[in-house]
Parts: structure tokens; C-alpha cells; sequence
């Protein structure tokens, strides 16, 4: 379980790294007026997959921890949870840009993100740790 919470504890680092780039790329897209890119789905497909395998592994511990050890589910974490999971539905709402001109398609993208990174931040503050994990 420890290697679980390790590897959990550390994709959080590679989801604020792909944030931040998204966030740039997006707001370059947006400002510039941008023609279409590619690349801006392709981040933002690696930013809403990168927080799904965040969220597997969350709720693999979650229970795992819960159910496994008998340690139960304190509200703390049961909070932590749902606000993740409401970061991620919200990655999610990005494929309804996914024909939208390229800077509309950006700046919904950038404001997505920033919502996430919101939600990831108050959720991650849920925890008795916040930031100091692992």
C-alpha cells in the first residue's frame, strides 16, 4: 500500500506540471488568435487523462485503505475524494470545445484547467497533510 500512496502522492506534481504548460499554450492560443492546433487537444487530452489515473489510484487507496485495513473513512478523506472527482468531471466537460474554433476552444481550455487546479487545491488542503505528503 505504501508504493500506492507513494505513487499517488507523486502524479500530483505531474499533473500541476501539465497544468502549468497547458495554461500557457492555452493562453497563447487564445491571446494570439491561433489558427487550429493540434496540440492544444493534445494537452488537454494528457492533462484529463493524467488526473483519471490520479483519480484510479485515489479511489484504489481510498478503498483499499478503507475496506482493507479497517481503518474506515474518516470525513477528511471522504471530502478529499469528492472534490477530486469533481475536478475531474470537469476535465471532462473540455470535449464539448472539441469542435469550437481554436481560440474559444483555448480559452474554455485555460478556464478548465484553472477550475481544476482549483478544485485539486482545495482538495489536496482537505487532507490533515495538505501539500506536505509523502
Amino acid at each position: 500500500m505504501e508504493i500506492l500512496f507513494k505513487a499517488h502522492s507523486g502524479l500530483r506534481w505531474l499533473v500541476l506540471l501539465v497544468a502549468i504548460i497547458s495554461i500557457v499554450a492555452f493562453l497563447l492560443t487564445w491571446l494570439r488568435q491561433s489558427r487550429d492546433s493540434p496540440a492544444d487537444r493534445k494537452l488537454m487530452a494528457a492533462f484529463t487523462g493524467i488526473l483519471d489515473l490520479q483519480t484510479l489510484l485515489g479511489i484504489i487507496l481510498l478503498l483499499w485503505s478503507g475496506l482493507g485495513t479497517g481503518a474506515g473513512f474518516p470525513r477528511y478523506r471522504l471530502e478529499h475524494a469528492f472534490t477530486m472527482i469533481l475536478a475531474v468531471v470537469l476535465a471532462h466537460l473540455s470535449a464539448k470545445w472539441k469542435n469550437a474554433s481554436a481560440a474559444l476552444r483555448a480559452r474554455n481550455y485555460l478556464f478548465i484547467v484553472l477550475g481544476c487546479l482549483l478544485l485539486v487545491y482545495l482538495g489536496v488542503q482537505r487532507l490533515p497533510q495538505g501539500w506536505h505528503a509523502g
